[in-house]
């Protein structure tokens, strides 16, 4: 694994230093760099303690009453036996104290390994990581404004683009390849190697069909040299949506949730009953829905397999009540993200929490603020996996190339306050500032200042800081013009070899894959083959 991580090194094309370099090492959770992926939140909690029992309580008593309708065969295998039960309603109904005893030996902390095993990270406690999330169905095009359908090639150029994003530490899959979703089976396949082919970061595919896991694992074993490697590095997630809100099983998804389970593999849930539609306006009732909703989950998985590792995306939606349309970038949805992360590391569960969501259609101003809201208070409140949709637009609809790079330089700034202040002798800087005041008056040219340039402040891939008068000079080019530069400058230039010629060659004669290999090196046609000139790389 470790010649084969050195030989990708190789090909990608990086340069030893510049921003490549420094990229590297901060992905890699490198000491010395101002953030890095892991570091602790936690500091926001919207609820309090008996807040907590009161949801907790109500949501027991949903799951027994209640409980949830239209289970599979496959989770009444397991869940009658242990005490659950059938009503004439269809409805399977779970005792407070099997769901308590299945909170108790959940999973609370794994390994999230990717490729290339410089990229792992572990998933414990309270520690922040960014990830890309989606499963939109169009692509904003920057020059024409238009939306358009999603391809394979696209999704293909997204991973390639979150590969040299600092900031995007997971790939979830952002949107469907469109022109393939009429043969399920050929995109389930070709996602797969999508992901594979453009980056070295963990990668979760949404998977609706259970029978498509084994394949894939296949594809993946394949790609690792040997039968058995994927089961013992799982490098991609499988996920979806169990739960149809409000309450009750989807066949397909919870038959990958029981699939994934039986493998011993992370389950990747997302359950995102909608507040004023699919569950209770007021808030409080929308969390005690779908935390029950998204315990019943964890409830089954830990039957199938005690001890499961599951993401628990518990994923409260909000609609404008005026329409009952969804409001992802709303100050609601960045509350009720904080209560439901404070509310599931209440007993260490492994979070996930959806953030950096629009109702705008384009990456404007709206975007900007609605994006950064949801996103920092996820993380302030100390979800694992802050699933900050880079890129998205149109309330989930659509994804941008350049917001993603635009959303690359929100997150980092999210990190940089999460990281907050340190003090220490040193940095009281007292020494410092007496030195100064009685000598130039200034602080640019103390050696303190130019040791914490890189330590203490990060700074932006594409955010303009230039003055007012350059900025006139240079055309008046806006953040959306100048990520669209940088979109170029990658997608033209970064066509990394990350699978083995001859594995490349075994996966293809075994698998349908749609992605052609013309499409996979520069001068394809599909980028700009003089891409404006950035900071060298």
């Amino acid at each position: 694994m470790e010649e084969r991580t050195a030989r990708q090194g190789r090909r990608s094309g990086r340069k030893s230093g510049g921003r490549a370099a420094r990229h590297a090492a901060r992905a890699a959770g490198a000491a010395g760099m101002a953030v890095r992926p892991g570091m602790p939140g936690g500091a926001y909690k919207p609820l309090g303690d008996r807040d907590i029992e009161r949801i907790h309580d109500a949501a027991l008593h949903v799951l027994e009453t209640l409980g949830i309708g239209d289970p599979i065969p496959e989770i009444l295998e397991y869940a009658l036996p242990k005490g659950c039960t059938l009503g004439d309603d269809g409805r399977l109904r779970f005792p407070r104290s099997l769901v308590e005893d299945m909170i108790a030996i959940s999973a609370k902390e794994y390994v999230l390994h990717a490729p290339d095993p410089a990229f792992d990270h572990e998933i414990k406690d309270e520690r922040v990581i960014m990830t890309t999330s989606g499963e939109a169905v169009r692509i904003l095009d920057y020059e024409t404004q238009r939306y358009r359908p999603t391809t394979l090639v696209d999704l293909y150029d997204a991973a390639r683009l979150a590969d040299r994003m600092e900031h995007i530490h997971n790939y979830g899959q952002p949107f469907i390849a469109a022109d393939w979703s009429h043969d399920v089976y050929t995109h389930d396949m070709n996602i797969g190697y999508a992901a594979l082919a453009g980056t070295r970061k963990a990668f979760a595919l949404g998977i609706a069909v259970a029978d498509h896991i084994d394949p894939l694992i296949r594809m993946f074993d394949l790609y690792a040299g040997h039968e058995g490697a994927f089961l013992e590095r799982p490098f991609c997630t499988f996920g979806g949506c169990p739960i149809v809100s409000p309450l009750r099983f989807g066949k397909e998804n919870a038959e990958v949730l029981v699939k994934v389970a039986k493998l011993g593999l992370t389950g990747d849930v997302a359950i995102a009953a909608q507040a004023g539609a699919t569950a209770p306006a007021a808030l409080a009732g929308a969390l005690v829905q779908t935390f029950a909703e998204t315990l019943a989950c964890l409830t089954v998985m830990n039957l199938i397999r005690p001890g499961s590792v599951m993401n628990f995306g518990m994923w409260p939606f909000i609609s404008d009540l005026r329409t009952g349309a969804f409001s992802g970038g709303s100050g609601e949805e960045a509350l009720v993200i904080a209560a439901m992360t404070q509310l599931a590391n209440h007993y260490g569960f492994i979070t996930s929490a959806p953030s950096g969501m629009t109702d705008a259609k384009t990456m404007d101003a709206q975007a900007g603020y609605e994006k950064a809201i949801t996103t920092l208070s996820a993380a302030l409140a100390g979800a694992n996996m802050v699933c900050a949709y880079p890129g998205i637009v149109g309330s989930l609809i659509a994804q941008s190339f350049e917001g993603m790079v635009i959303d690359n330089d929100m997150m980092g700034a999210v990190l940089r306050v999460l990281r907050g202040v340190e003090v220490t002798e040193e940095t009281l800087s007292l020494p410092v500032i007496e030195k100064v005041v009685f000598g130039e008056g200034h602080f640019l040219n103390q050696p303190q200042t130019l040791e914490i340039m890189q330590t203490e402040y990060l700074y932006p891939e594409v955010a303009d800081r230039s003055s007012p008068g350059d900025w006139d000079e240079n055309g008046r080019r806006t953040v959306y013009d100048l990520a669209h530069d940088r979109v170029e400058q990658i997608l033209s230039s970064h066509y990394p070899e990350y699978i083995e010629p001859g594995a490349d060659a075994a996966i293809r004669e075994a698998f349908p894959i749609q992605l052609a290999p013309a499409d996979m090196h520069p001068g394809n046609g599909r980028w700009n083959s003089n891409p404006p000139k950035t900071e060298q790389e």
